[in-house]
């Protein structure tokens, strides 16, 4: 074995390991079996790459996407890491079998569907293999958000190669599923190692939904860099896309519905872009491994919180500044409480409400949103993270009970199949056609409210949607759900937060101090991105060119002791580096004319 330290510095540019890294890259080489629970941007990958080039053979990385694969594979190369990725779209399938039969392979990347395979077991038989990692991990597991069959089909190929150690990592699993991954892939309890789940360089932010597209609009302006914008339906995605899409921004629509290879060329042309904007469907996400997306934005709630957890995961994987934004509505609750009643296993039922039920609490909340997210996890964090809204502007609070029983009590006594609208207007008393043509201008309920009830009719509908104290069917019609009761009897009050109007202050980029030399760099690695055709962080993080720009080094030696140059780095970048350090010195110095 090579010491783990020393290939540390020299293949990946690191003076020291992050977090639980080193206890889990230990497990590894020392051939125990361990589940590593890690946030997103906590460094997982380094923890199979450095295995993989420490203990002698290939290291057999099962991954959920194709699109993924290549963008790890493409990653680990920027390294000097001989990697492939065994998949439909290999170009040369029998030569990577090859590689791997005569242990020319530090990586294999294949797919669990692959994996699982009689073909692929044999192939294993005739290779050295150094580690099995399975990335994505929550997916083995029935109670995970994102459970996928073929992972749970993987136990018999681990189980044929018992004394090679195998390493499952994921961002996204509370205890349940934790405990579920250890006894699908055969890892003892003592294996399980949790980092924890905060992200703090991201903040929260919720927001009721008023016009999608303006509220997009306006985050676009204020934040720079890559974002991404999560939307309910391919519809909505090609639709915002061609609503937000301008020169020098561009916005392009990703949904598994558009043709493969539009679909390609548009996350293409967002893994390259330094600026672009993607309005996608879930569909889009897990296969991107993009480490400077600045924000990420829903226009409509997540399948559930942890859904919702590893999305806005996906921001600011480099651990500069990030944003999440989350534009909500009532709707929203209804949609996702009507698909876990027709579209999920009656078994799996309850624990879906139970987590749907918590992003609602995450979306109402008037207190810190990382505690609720970090405590739905099973951690202890702070009452205050102070990067959040409500942290940074703490909104105020009305107790709304009265409106809301008043509300209930209108749904009841119009046989509960009217909408929003309808019920508000008996409330206020509008003697409009509808009203009368179904008698309920006669209700003991028409009329009750004032202007400053009706005022807030729409925000404690929203409230109670997303507390199933109400439930709409397809047609928008409100029923009861079974949070209607205790507050109907006076039991359990509803006091809701209202949203802060103050304009917030632009982030992104604009927290660091301009600085012209960085400005220059990022432009040199443009350059060379293109002239390479990578995607530009795959050459230097921004992290990374920010310290170069900062200690402005001279020689080849003073930049192999910036984070993140290893020596194939320097070896490719760093004569070509030093001559763009030299070129934009040389125009600051310039005298004015």
């Amino acid at each position: 074995m090579t010491s783990v330290h020393q290939l540390l510095h020299d293949r990946f540019g690191f003076s020291h390991f992050r977090g639980v890294q080193e206890q889990v890259v230990a497990r590894a080489l020392e051939g125990h079996h361990t589940l590593a629970v890690m946030p997103t941007g906590a460094g997982k990958s380094l923890c199979y790459q450095l295995p993989a080039l420490a203990r002698h053979g290939t290291a057999i990385v099962i991954s959920p996407l194709i699109a993924l694969m290549q963008d790890q594979v493409r990653s680990a190369e920027s390294f000097g890491i001989n990697a492939a990725a065994l998949t439909s779209a290999s170009e040369d399938p029998r030569a990577i079998r090859d590689a791997l039969r005569d242990g020319k392979l530090d990586l294999l990347y294949v797919a669990p569907e692959r994996a699982t395979t009689e073909g692929f077991s044999r192939l294993l038989q005739e290779a050295d293999i150094a580690l099995f990692a399975i990335d994505e991990a929550h997916c083995v597991s029935e109670w995970g958000h994102d459970f996928r069959p073929d992972y749970r089909l993987l136990l018999p190929l681990l189980d044929q190669h018992r004394e090679v150690p195998r390493l499952a990592l994921t961002a996204t699993a509370d205890k349940r599923t934790r405990a579920d991954i250890l006894v699908q892939l055969g890892i003892g309890a003592d294996g399980l190692i949790v980092a924890g789940f905060d992200r703090p360089n991201i903040r929260y932010h919720v927001r009721p939904r008023d016009g999608a597209a303006r509220q997009v609009g306006a985050l676009m302006k204020d934040q720079p860099g890559p974002g991404i914008v999560y939307v309910p339906s391919r519809n909505a995605a090609e639709k915002l896309a061609e609503q937000l899409d301008a020169p020098g921004r561009r916005v392009l629509p990703y949904h598994a519905g558009l043709e493969p290879k539009v679909r390609s060329r548009n996350q293409s042309a967002f893994v390259a872009s330094e600026e672009m904007v993607m309005a996608a469907t879930i569909a889009f996400g897990m296969g991107i491994d993009k480490p400077d997306v600045r924000f990420v934005a829903h226009a409509g709630v997540s399948k559930s919180i942890e859904a919702y957890y590893q999305e806005t995961g996906r921001a600011g994987r480099d651990g500069d500044p990030a944003e999440a934004w989350l534009f909500w509505g009532a709707d929203d609750f209804a949609r996702a409480r009507r698909r876990i009643e027709t579209e999920v296993e009656p078994e799996r039922r309850p624990q879906e409400r139970e987590r749907l039920n918590m992003l609602a609490a995450f979306v109402e909340a008037a207190t810190c949103r990382r505690a609720i997210l970090l405590r739905h996890f099973g951690e202890e964090p702070p009452e205050r993270c102070g990067n959040c809204d409500n942290c940074l502007e703490p909104p105020a609070t009305i107790d709304v009970t009265t409106v809301a029983q008043k509300l209930l009590s209108a749904a009841f006594r119009t046989e509960m199949r009217f909408g929003v609208a309808h019920l508000e207007a008996v409330l206020g008393g509008n003697d409009n056609e509808k009203v009368r043509q179904f008698g309920h201008d006669r209700l003991s309920v028409f009329g009750i409210m004032d202007a400053e009830e009706l005022a807030l009719v729409k925000p404690v509908a929203r409230s109670l949607l997303a507390r199933d104290a109400l439930r709409a069917d397809e047609y928008g019609g409100l029923s009861f759900g079974p949070g209607a009761k205790p507050i109907l009897k006076g039991e359990q009050s509803l006091v809701i937060a209202v949203p802060p109007k103050r304009v917030r202050r632009k982030r992104g980029q604009a927290d660091y101090p301009h600085d012209p030399l960085f400005e220059a760099l990022r432009d040199w690695r443009r350059e060379r991105a293109k002239e390479q055709g990578v995607p530009p962080y795959v050459i230097f993080h921004d992290s990374t060119l920010r310290e170069v720009a900062a200690r402005k080094p001279a020689s080849l030696s003073e930049l192999s002791t910036i984070e993140g140059i290893g020596d194939t780095k320097l070896e490719r970048h760093g004569e070509s580096l030093l001559d763009a350090i030299a070129r934009a010195k040389e125009v600051e110095d310039a005298p004015a004319a």
